[in-house]
């Protein structure tokens, strides 16, 4: 395969997985933030938002405070934001347009068509009661894209490389959500409080994970049997350890003269997520570990890209 061809498809899955975990993001963020709580923990909520996303300094080059409307308006519909909704999906939009002979006719029409009413969104301000379902259509319609991918397209190596930018790009939000929420809560109330359940809760729901929590555990929502189910569950279609076996499997099926470092690599973090257990994670620090995480999938998409893909292109 041309390395131009798997570079749109890589970065089309890798947009489509991103505008879906921004709306997951504001989502929950949108629903604490209708909770009952001080103005200082609904700014830091917001706050949290942002720094998800390496979006804080960004954003305050445009705005002058973090406040809900300006977040959702930067987040959601802001052109000059990469990170907006609206520019992952239009990013999807191009690289599938540039690789439309490689795609199903079902595939190309469901990323048309979603980037298409996302403009008829933009087009107008939306209410505060619309905003959930704003969220849910961007989530159904990733999930769309992704069931009409697994279903009409061939099994090959095209098939592959939007495999890989799903997980990689899945593996790194999560990471980045647990971090940033983990330390979030843990600054924030006592623990113990009914709040404190509830951020919780929201973390886990951010994930769909809090229904598969309570089948795992049948116990109150704990910090580090949290952590565990997103880090090291095999079974959680989000875990940084189902995620990581998927990209290390992509890598075997596209594996090529110059990429048995970038495969070695990313079986390496895989048999370690498979193998570690929490008590020696949070020993090490839950932050500490997320940030060296982090910075291996960085170096994992590096790889990925000089060995397969177009000279490197900005995440």
């Amino acid at each position: 395969m041309l390395s131009r061809t798997a570079d749109h498809l890589f970065w089309l899955a890798r947009y489509i997985e991103r505008a879906e975990n921004v709306a997951r993001l504001l989502d929950i963020t949108w629903q604490t933030s209708l909770a009952p709580q001080s103005a200082e923990s609904a700014s830091r909520n917001w706050q949290a938002a942002l720094l998800c996303n390496d979006l804080l300094p960004a954003y305050l080059k445009t705005y002058s405070e973090v406040t809900a409307e300006n977040v959702l308006a930067y987040m959601v519909f802001d052109t000059h934001n990469p990170s907006s909704i609206y520019c992952c999906l239009k990013a999807a939009r191009e690289n599938a347009h540039a690789v439309r002979g490689t795609l199903t006719s079902e595939m190309w029409e469901t990323i048309n068509s979603t980037w298409l009413e996302m403009v008829n969104h933009s087009k107008r301000k939306l209410q505060d009661e619309e905003f959930s379902g704003f969220f849910e259509w961007v989530k159904t319609r990733s999930s769309l894209s992704r069931g009409v991918t697994f279903g009409t397209m061939l099994h090959d190596d095209a098939f592959c490389f939007i495999r890989l930018g799903t997980y990689l790009e899945r593996a790194d939000n999560t990471a980045r959500l647990l971090d940033v929420k983990y330390y979030l809560i843990a600054e924030g109330e006592p623990v113990g409080i009914a709040a404190d359940y509830y951020q919780w809760g929201a973390l886990l729901r951010s994930v769909s994970a809090f229904e598969v929590y309570r089948r795992v555990y049948r116990d109150s929502v704990l910090p580090n049997k949290v952590a565990e189910l997103l880090i090291i569950n095999p079974e959680l279609p989000r875990s940084l350890t189902t995620c990581i076996t998927e990209v290390a499997s992509m890598l075997h099926h596209l594996a090529n003269q110059n990429s048995y470092e970038t495969q070695r690599l990313a079986g390496r973090l895989s048999s370690q997520l498979r193998y570690e257990t929490i008590e020696e994670i949070l020993e090490e620090g839950l932050h500490p570990y997320l940030e060296k995480f982090q910075s291996r999938i960085y170096d994992l998409g590096m790889r990925i890209s000089h060995d397969f893909l177009m000279p490197m292109r900005a995440a």
